[in-house]
């Protein structure tokens, strides 16, 4: 299966504790709410939006961005 990039949006700025949750992705502060972005493929996707509703995260959006090369 092909990888893609996304950007998930979550609400809040994730605490340096919650930041290792998402090794392998990146995290930005994006106002007021974080921006986890890195390249998965669709099951990988799945895993990371568990992980966001399993430590009880609000999913503001996703998105998927240029394909990864």
């Amino acid at each position: 299966m092909r990888s893609t990039r996304y950007e998930i949006t979550v609400r809040g700025r994730l605490s340096e504790t919650l930041v290792p949750a998402f090794d392998g992705l990146t995290t930005a502060p994006a106002g007021a709410d974080t921006v986890i972005r890195g390249i998965a493929d669709q099951a990988a996707l799945y895993g990371v939006l568990d992980r966001v509703e399993s430590l009880g995260l609000e999913l503001l959006a996703v998105r998927r961005t240029a394909p990864a090369r």
